[in-house]
Order: C-alpha cells, then sequence, then structure tokens
C-alpha cells in the first residue's frame, strides 16, 4: 500500500522539486494515519507542503486506496531526522550535523558531502571521514557557537 501511495505523491512532489523520504501508513486512533516526509535542499516551504497534501488528496480520493478515514500529514523532517544515504549528505551539505557515535562519544561539525559508504565533516581539528559503518547515529543539529555569536572559552 505504501508503494501504492509513494507512487501517487512522487510525480507530484518532483513538478514541485522536493524528494519524498517517507511514506508510512499506520494506525493513528479511529482512523489510520498517512505520514509522508519529503525535503530538499534549503528546505521546503508551508506553501509546497499544502500544494502536496491537496495534490495527494485528489489522488486517494480518486484512487479510493484507504478503506475508509483517514488523516494526512505531510511534513518535513526535523533536526533528528537520521541522515543515512548519499542523497541524505548530499541534501544537507554545508549544514551543521552531529554524529554519535556506538560508545556514546558525539562530534559536531560541517557536513561536507557523501563519500563512497561514508560522509566527510569539519570541525575544529580539521577534515575527518567517516563510514556509515563507524557511527551510529547522524543528525543536522544547530551550531550554537555560531548562532550566539560567542566563542566557548
Amino acid at each position: 500500500m505504501e508503494a501504492r501511495i509513494r507512487s501517487l505523491v512522487e510525480p507530484i512532489a518532483r513538478e514541485l522539486g522536493v524528494e519524498v523520504l517517507q511514506v508510512n501508513l499506520g494506525s493513528g486512533g479511529h482512523s489510520q494515519m498517512l505520514r509522508v516526509v519529503i525535503d530538499k535542499r534549503g528546505g521546503v516551504d508551508s506553501d509546497t507542503l499544502e500544494r502536496i497534501s491537496r495534490g495527494l488528496s485528489l489522488q486517494l480520493d480518486a484512487e479510493d486506496l484507504i478503506a475508509g478515514q483517514y488523516r494526512l500529514e505531510i511534513s518535513s523532517p526535523g533536526l533528528s531526522w537520521p541522515l543515512t544515504t548519499a542523497a541524505d549528505f548530499a541534501r544537507y551539505e554545508g549544514e551543521w550535523v552531529k554524529v554519535m557515535f556506538p560508545d556514546g562519544d558525539s562530534l559536531e561539525g560541517t557536513n561536507l558531502g557523501p563519500v563512497e559508504g561514508g560522509f566527510r565533516l569539519q570541525d575544529a581539528d580539521g577534515e575527518h571521514t567517516f563510514a556509515m559503518a563507524e557511527v551510529a547515529k547522524v543528525t543536522r543539529a544547530i551550531n550554537w557557537k555560531a548562532v550566539s555569536g560567542k566563542k566557548k572559552k
């Protein structure tokens, strides 16, 4: 079912210049919940979210794919969305990320983009290359030092 829904939303997303990251149909209380996560380099504005919601709603109603009532949620990923693919690292190249390692340590820096099987990161100590197998999770983060304009002592 999710693959069929994806096939309906992807042409709409392509037309608007966004990528479909996830389609999830699950229980949402008294009705089913359909969640679609979209994004593009630089982020997605509310007009794009609304246009995809309207377009997909019309498609779903015409196809009558989901029996009974359902709720549709179109959103962009938050900061906690894990970066796992080369496309993710390319989409968020130049952005601040947090790398979490299996031993609990973490490192923050600028995402320099994907490399074969991993990604590159720039931090205060220089440039690093990590294989995805070396990390537990990578997410976007806020560079509080840059935002506040203050340097740590």
